[in-house]
C-alpha cells in the first residue's frame, strides 16, 4: 500500500538543525559528539513511517547500484566483482557519519575512469589507491578544510549541482567498443531505448491520491517500481536473452563471464605486489600512481560534496562539509579492507534516493544489505549479463550529466568563466586528468589576476582619495603603486593622497613593504600619503611594521584637514596620531 501511495505519503524527513554549526569548545561534550555522529540527531526520533519510506528508497537504490557497479568495474578495467565490493561499505558508513539524507556513496563513472588511468587495471593498485585517497580525505576533514571547497555557485565550471559534465561523454564512450559486434550493437541500442522509455514514463507519471480507485493505485505502483528499478529490469531481461541463446549453442553477445563468488575477504590493502618477475614495493606503487594520489581524492570529494550541496539546497536543509569529508574518507579507508576501489557520491543514485522519498540516511542500510546478498547469492547469474547491456546502463546514466546549457549561462553571466570550461573540455580529449588539472590551473590564474589587479575607486575632489576594493596582498602591490604614482607623484605638481582602506580586511608582509616604500616616495617628493579607515587587523600589522612616516586617521575630514595644514605654513592643530590609545593597545597585544 505504501509503495502505491508513494507520491502522496510524504512524512517530514530528517534534516540537519538550522543555524550555524559552530564547533563546541569541548570535543567530548554531547554537542560535539552529536556533531561528529549525526546518527544521534535523527535516531531518537526515528518512526515506523520513516522506516517504510527508507526501505522503499534503499530497495530502489539497491536495484540501481547492482547493475551499475558491474558496469563501473568494466570502466575501471577491473573484474566485475570489484564494482560490488565498492558498493556496500559507503552505505553503512554514511548512515553513521553522513549529514545528507539523500546522498549515496559508491562507485561512479568518473571515479572508475580515473581508477583505470592510474591503476593500470591492477586490482592491488586500485585498492591501495582507495586507502591512500581515504587517508587524504580524512586528513582534510580533521583539518576542517571543507569550507575551502567551492560551493555550488562557485563550482559551475564543474557543472554543479551535477558532477563534472564535461567528462561524462568520455567515460560513456569507453564502453562503445563492446558494441562492435552486430549482436551487441542491436542489444545495446535496444537496452538504451528501453531505459530511456522507462525513465520518461516515470518522469511523466501523474500524481496518485488516496481517493483514487484501487486498480489505479496498483497500476501506478507497478509502473513506478518498474521505472525506478529500470537498470536491474533491463539487465535481467538482457541476461535472459543471452541465456536463451546459450541454450541454442550460439552466443551473439559478449558476456560478463565468471564473477568471483562470495563476500570479499577482510584484509589490509596490499602495500606491495609480487609479480612473476619481482616484488613491487610500496614506494614504487606510489610512484607509479603519481598524480592520481592528488587527482582521485580531490575529484572524489568535489563530486560528493557538490552532490550533497545540490540536494540539500533543493530539499531545504544543510550539510556539514567537514563531516562529509570524514564520511567519504572513512568509507574509502574501510572499503580498502574489503577490496574496494575509490568511491564518491553518485548523482544518479542520489536522485533515485531522493525521488523515492527517503527520510534519513538509514535507507543506505537496505542498499548495503541488498548488495551483500547479491554478492553472496547471485554472482553465478552475472555470467550471462551481456556487456552491451552494462554499456547501455552507463551511457544512459551519464548522458544527462552533460549540461549544454552551462555554455549559454556562462556567456550571459560571465564570459571569462568559459575559458577554463573550454580548456578542460578540449584537454579531456587527450587525457581526462590533464583536462581537470588544466582547468583548475586556469581558474587559479584567473583568480590571481583579479587579486593582482584590484579595482580601485578614485576621488579627485577636494583631495585625491584612492579606495582599493579588496585585500592588499603581494600580487596587488605593484598595481596599486602604479595607480597612486600616476595620480599623485607623476602629476605636476605632485599631490598629497589619502589611501582609504575601508574595504581592506587583510594585508601581508610584502604589501606592507610596498606601502612603506610608497610612503617614502611621497616624503621625498615633499608630499604626504596618509591612511584612512584601517580595520583593526590591518592596523595592527602596519603598526607592528613601524613604517617611517606612517599616519592614519579615523575620518576623511580629519585626514583632509591634516593635508591642508601640511600644504600651508600653519601647523596641524590635531594629533598626528589620532588614536594613540589604540596604537598603544595594539602594540602591546
Amino acid at each position: 500500500r505504501h509503495l502505491v501511495l508513494l507520491g502522496s505519503l510524504k512524512p517530514r524527513p530528517w534534516s540537519m538543525p538550522p543555524g550555524p554549526m559552530a564547533p563546541h569548545p569541548c570535543c567530548c561534550s554531547p554537542g560535539a559528539v552529536r556533531r561528529r555522529l549525526p546518527l544521534l540527531a535523527w535516531l531518537p526520533r526515528y518512526s515506523v513511517q520513516w522506516l517504510k519510506m527508507d526501505f522503499i528508497a534503499g530497495l530502489s537504490v539497491g536495484l540501481t547500484v547492482i547493475p551499475q557497479a558491474l558496469a563501473y568495474a568494466e570502466v575501471a578495467g577491473l573484474p566485475p566483482q570489484y564494482g560490488l565490493y565498492s558498493a556496500f561499505m559507503g552505505c553503512f558508513v554514511y548512515v553513521v557519519l553522513g549529514t545528507s539524507r539523500d546522498v549515496t556513496l559508491g562507485p561512479t563513472a568518473i571515479m572508475s575512469l580515473l581508477v583505470s588511468f592510474y591503476t593500470f587495471h591492477e586490482p592491488a593498485y586500485a585498492v591501495l589507491l582507495a586507502f591512500l585517497s581515504g587517508c587524504i580525505q580524512l586528513a582534510m576533514g580533521l583539518l576542517c578544510l571543507g569550507e575551502t571547497l567551492p560551493s555550488c555557485p562557485g563550482a559551475r565550471l564543474w557543472g554543479c549541482p551535477r558532477p563534472p559534465p564535461l567528462v561524462a561523454i568520455f567515460y560513456s564512450l569507453t564502453l562503445w567498443d563492446q558494441l562492435f559486434k552486430v549482436g551487441d550493437a542491436v542489444l545495446g541500442l535496444a537496452c538504451m531505448l528501453l531505459l530511456v522509455a522507462l525513465k520518461l514514463m516515470r518522469d511523466h507519471m501523474p500524481p496518485v491520491y488516496p481517493g483514487m480507485p484501487l486498480r489505479v493505485r496498483l497500476s501506478h505502483g507497478l509502473v513506478w517500481t518498474a521505472a525506478t528499478a529500470r537498470n536491474a529490469l533491463v539487465v535481467s531481461c538482457a541476461a535472459l536473452v543471452a541465456y536463451s541463446f546459450e541454450l541454442t549453442g550460439h552466443q551473439p553477445f559478449v558476456l560478463t563471464g565468471e564473477t568471483a563468488e562470495g563476500l570479499p575477504p577482510v584484509r589490509l590493502p596490499p602495500f606491495w605486489v609480487t609479480t612473476a618477475n619481482r616484488t613491487v614495493s610500496f614506494v614504487e606503487m606510489v610512484q607509479d600512481m603519481g598524480a592520481g594520489l592528488a587527482v582521485v581524492p580531490l575529484v572524489g570529494l568535489l563530486e560528493s560534496i557538490a552532490v550533497a550541496k545540490a540536494f540539500a539546497s533543493q530539499n531545504s536543509y544543510r550539510i556539514d562539509t567537514n563531516q562529509e569529508l570524514l564520511a567519504i574518507g572513512l568509507t574509502n579507508v574501510l572499503g580498502s579492507l574489503v577490496s574496494s576501489y575509490p568511491v564518491t557520491g553518485s548523482f544518479g543514485r542520489t536522485a533515485v534516493n531522493a525521488q523515492s522519498g527517503v527520510c534519513t540516511p538509514a535507507g543506505g542500510l537496505v542498499t548495503g544489505v541488498l548488495v551483500l546478498l547479491a554478492l553472496g547469492c547471485l554472482t553465478p547469474l552475472f555470467y550471462y549479463i551481456p556487456k552491451a547491456a552494462l554499456a547501455a546502463v552507463i551511457i544512459v546514466a551519464v548522458a544527462p550529466l552533460f549540461d549544454t546549457r552551462i555554455f549559454g549561462t556562462l556567456w550571459r553571466v560571465k564570459r571569462l568563466d568559459l575559458l577554463p570550461l573550454c580548456v578542460t573540455f578540449l584537454l579531456c580529449f587527450w587525457e581526462v586528468q590533464y583536462g581537470i588539472l588544466a582547468g583548475t590551473l586556469v581558474s587559479v590564474l584567473i583568480l590571481l589576476h583579479s587579486v593582482a589587479r584590484p579595482e580601485t575607486q578614485v576621488s579627485e575632489e577636494p583631495v585625491l582619495v584612492l579606495q582599493p576594493a579588496s585585500g592588499l596582498h603581494f600580487p596587488a602591490v605593484e598595481a596599486l603603486r602604479e595607480a597612486i604614482l600616476n595620480r599623485a607623484l607623476r602629476a605636476s605638481p605632485p599631490r598629497c593622497a589619502i589611501l582609504d582602506c575601508t574595504h581592506v580586511c587583510s594585508v601581508d608582509y610584502t604589501a606592507v613593504l610596498g606601502l612603506g616604500e610608497l610612503v617614502e616616495d611621497f616624503r621625498r617628493r615633499g608630499v604626504r600619503l596618509v591612511f584612512l579607515g584601517l580595520q583593526v587587523p590591518v592596523l595592527r600589522v602596519l603598526l607592528c611594521a613601524d613604517l617611517e612616516g606612517f599616519q592614519y586617521f579615523s575620518t576623511l575630514e580629519e585626514a583632509e584637514k591634516f593635508l591642508e595644514q601640511e600644504a600651508g605654513t600653519q601647523p596641524y592643530n590635531g594629533s598626528e596620531d589620532p588614536v594613540p590609545e589604540l596604537r598603544a593597545a595594539l602594540l602591546k597585544a
